[in-house]
């Protein structure tokens, strides 16, 4: 009999008001990019509505990897900073339901994925800072840009991306002030920092930039998969 396949979480958008058919609701919801990315890397996905952080062990301990989903802004006030006029509602519940996650995550040795607002929470979790406004890493509103970004010699990107790619992208802030332990792992032609890895991790964790779901290559997630069935 052949091994099961991991479960990977996936942390999930709370939403005040999504429609569908008839109905006008508060949802939890997430793109379908996500959950397809990890079953096509050969894993199982679950989706994680926000709850309770006290709660974030508890589902940790069921799950054989994480995913920490793009969305809103971080709210300032979890880095020490006050809001730049630029920077969106704060989504309270979901920072802290998602740092929960991050932090019971590191507390099993769970292998964990940052995307986009995930990766700027990985940061934040680890005592650093972001950049509020950033010009130039987005399309329209509504679409993906897309850029080349190149990994770091040396890191485990390099090994899972050993080649410069081009990604999908949409987001106005970045990192500022790396948090404890995390290093570089690629950046973009104007230098920002494009991926952040935890070497002193149990387990693989890493966070990207950009949107590997809204993409066709799954390498990342394959690692994470595979590091989840470890």
């Amino acid at each position: 009999m052949s091994a099961r396949p991991p479960l990977i979480g996936i942390s999930t958008y709370q939403e005040p008001s999504v429609r569908w058919g008839v109905w006008d609701l508060p949802a939890a919801l997430l793109p379908v990019g996500y959950h397809r990315m990890v079953q096509r890397a050969g894993g199982l996905a679950a989706l994680l509505p926000p709850g309770a952080p006290g709660t974030a062990a508890d589902v940790v301990s069921r799950l054989d990897g994480l995913v920490i989903a793009g969305g809103p802004d971080v709210e300032p006030a979890r880095y020490g900073a006050a809001a730049d006029p630029r920077t969106g509602p704060p989504a309270r519940e979901r920072d802290a339901w998602e740092l929960a996650l991050i932090d019971a995550a590191f507390a099993a040795g769970l292998p964990l994925l940052g995307v986009c607002r995930g990766m700027q929470l990985l940061n934040v979790a680890r005592g650093g800072t972001l950049v509020q406004h950033l010009a130039g890493h987005c399309g329209p509103p509504g679409a993906f840009g897309r850029h080349a970004v190149e990994a770091v010699p040396g890191t485990l990107l390099a090994r899972l991306l050993p080649e410069p790619v081009t990604v999908p992208t949409y987001h106005h802030q970045a990192l500022d002030r790396l948090g404890a332990g995390l290093v570089p792992a690629a950046h973009a032609a104007d230098g920002t920092v494009e991926a952040v890895e935890l070497p002193e991790a149990a387990a693989l964790t890493l966070g990207v930039q950009w949107h590997p779901e809204a993409g066709d290559d799954i390498r990342l997630v394959t690692a994470l998969v595979a590091a989840a069935r470890g």
